[in-house]
């Protein structure tokens, strides 16, 4: 256990007093108007006691980029005090704090917004959070507008406290669907090669860049989250994200953080690697790795920092058992399920325990 519960810095920006970070993940508790409600902040205020570094669940940059109900919003200054009271509770404890954004694109939900939109007009499969679809093919100017949304929601990131941001182009939202060949059948330059397939990824970080080189905070860190490959015969590769993640350091990334689904044993197909291990090999220390993906116990938590991410993030398990990260150090079984008995112990916002009981097994619930 050596490695677990150790400070780190990323890039010499941002010191953390562990390498544990609370893994982003929505509640789908905002109030009706998409502002913070008060169950949110009591919910982060009770899991960001211990960890080194808390990360929200994502915000939407444009209003038809919703991803789930009742997610909160930051996508205009009517938010900016909403922001700041997210801000203020998830640092309330010492940790600093990093705002994820977001586009849903093709997964923004009908019944929220009208105008669907992605890289191209492929349809969509039916999930257990929207129907099945057809997009509507975004245009080049749109496209503009959408990477400077990126870089104002950055900036009412940095008004409002937070202390860096996390792009998601991971899960297949908007940005996953421009890199993925499957979803992106464009002839211009945001699509086709690989290059330009990555070309809207780019250029979001370097209009986020662009808006924290114009702000007062230098430190200010800008995070990617990543899935590195796609199920679909056709869909994006581990080795296209190699290379993306190539391109983002390039540009100062100042960390790469790994959506897996069991983040210290998937292993990378037709190799005896991880997909942690990999990517640690390719980043080579040029920048901070985050994995995240089924990390329950500290073990398992070891053994990801041990495969070579410098900092591991726990989800679940932040939120069946807030004092995780303390029965970490003391050797204590953290709680893995959750008693209908004792919800209330755990600070979970009544939209977030709906949610939770409606998932089925994502969860272990107990009576």
């Amino acid at each position: 256990m050596s490695k677990l519960l150790t400070p780190y810095t990323i890039n010499n920006k941002l010191r953390l007093k562990n390498n544990i970070a609370m893994s982003p993940m929505t509640t789908w508790a905002s109030n009706d108007d998409y502002t913070i409600s008060d169950q949110e902040v009591i919910y982060y205020q009770a899991r960001n006691q211990s960890v080194g570094l808390v990360i929200t669940g994502c915000t939407h940059v444009q209003a038809n980029g919703i991803a789930f109900t009742h997610e909160f919003a930051g996508y205009d200054d009517k938010y900016l005090a909403s922001l700041k009271k997210l801000a203020n509770a998830a640092k309330s404890n010492g940790a600093p704090a990093i705002l994820q954004i977001n586009h849903g694109g093709n997964k923004a939900l009908p019944e929220l917004t009208s105008d669907i939109v992605s890289a191209s007009p492929v349809p969509t499969k039916a999930t257990a959070f929207a129907p099945s679809l057809t997009p509507r093919e975004l245009s080049d100017d749109e496209i503009q507008e959408i990477i400077k949304a990126f870089g104002q929601t950055t900036r009412r990131a940095i008004e409002a406290g937070f202390d860096g941001v996390e792009i998601h182009g991971a899960h297949g939202f908007l940005i996953q669907q421009f890199l993925s060949p499957f979803f992106n059948k464009r002839t211009d330059k945001w699509g086709g090669n690989l290059e330009n397939r990555m070309r809207f990824a780019l250029e979001i970080v370097k209009e986020i860049k662009s808006v924290i080189a114009c702000s007062n905070k230098p430190n200010f860190i800008v995070g990617y989250r990543i899935s590195p490959d796609e199920p679909m015969e056709d869909g994006l590769k581990v080795q296209d994200t190699l290379a993306l993640a190539d391109q983002l350091i390039d540009l100062g990334i100042d960390y790469i953080h790994t959506s897996l689904f069991v983040a210290y044993e998937t292993k990378v197909p037709n190799t005896d690697k991880t997909y942690v291990e990999l990517f640690a090999e390719r980043i080579n220390g040029r920048t901070t790795l985050i994995s995240a993906g089924t990390v329950q116990t500290a073990e398992q938590a070891q053994k990801v920092l041990n495969q070579g991410a410098d900092i591991v993030a726990v989800g679940h398990a932040l939120v069946t058992d807030p004092l995780w990260v303390e029965k970490a150090k003391s050797g204590e079984e953290a709680v893995l399920s959750i008693k209908k008995s004792q919800v209330s112990d755990l600070k979970l916002p009544d939209l977030l325990w709906q949610e939770l009981q409606a998932m089925g097994d994502w969860f272990s619930i107990e009576e």
